[in-house]
């Protein structure tokens, strides 16, 4: 009987874990895109052009540039504006430099965004295009982020399709969430498929 009941609330303590990261994760609105096909955790999206405010990353986790981003969207700009959390965050690095940037809600024209007050952060325009990108899951690490890379790039020379971009790195959850209940994508963009 004991057992039973043990087994009972280890099960529902693992169900409300994943109910919850996953109702967190669908609260908020995404970016948007279009599926034109997948492979398992592969796929060839078609992107809309996207309004980012971006920062630079002066630390390892990205707590500052996060920080910068969050005061951004709750009124430290220059509208007052508070404006809508969405998902993922895009984190994206090359030798020189690391920055984080914030989707803006759809319904935000670039030139209704409201300027920042805080000279790190600055409005940029992602241009429409194809991308070919890799879900994975577990922490953000740089080993997790190079193994999927790797593999992206793989499924890309498989299917004849060229890299154009450097790669870019999505998280859609909070960082308390499970690693292994994590969403994280990788992304490329790319020519349309050839296959």
């Amino acid at each position: 009987m004991k057992t039973v009941l043990i087994v009972t609330v280890v099960a529902l303590s693992i169900l409300t874990v994943v109910v919850g990261c996953r109702t967190s994760r669908s609260a908020y609105a995404t970016a948007p895109f279009k599926r034109e096909r997948s492979s398992g955790k592969f796929e060839l999206r078609d992107y809309p052009t996207l309004t980012l405010v971006e920062t630079s990353m002066t630390d390892a986790d990205g707590n500052s540039g996060f920080g910068r981003l969050f005061r951004y969207i709750t009124g430290r700009n220059e509208g007052a504006q508070k404006i809508a959390m969405t998902t993922p965050v895009f984190m994206s690095a090359d030798e020189n430099h690391a920055a984080m940037a914030f989707v803006m809600p759809a319904s935000l024209k670039t030139n209704q965004v409201p300027q920042p007050t805080d000279k790190s952060i600055s409005v940029r325009e992602v241009p429409a295009g194809h991308f070919a990108v890799l879900c994975f899951s577990g922490g953000r690490n740089t080993k997790n982020e190079a193994e999927a890379l790797a593999q992206l790039e793989t499924w890309m020379a498989a299917e004849g399709l060229s890299v154009l971009s450097p790669p870019v790195f999505a998280y859609f959850d909070p960082p308390w969430t499970p690693s292994f209940l994590r969403r994280n994508e990788v992304m490329l963009r790319t020519n349309t498929a050839t296959k």
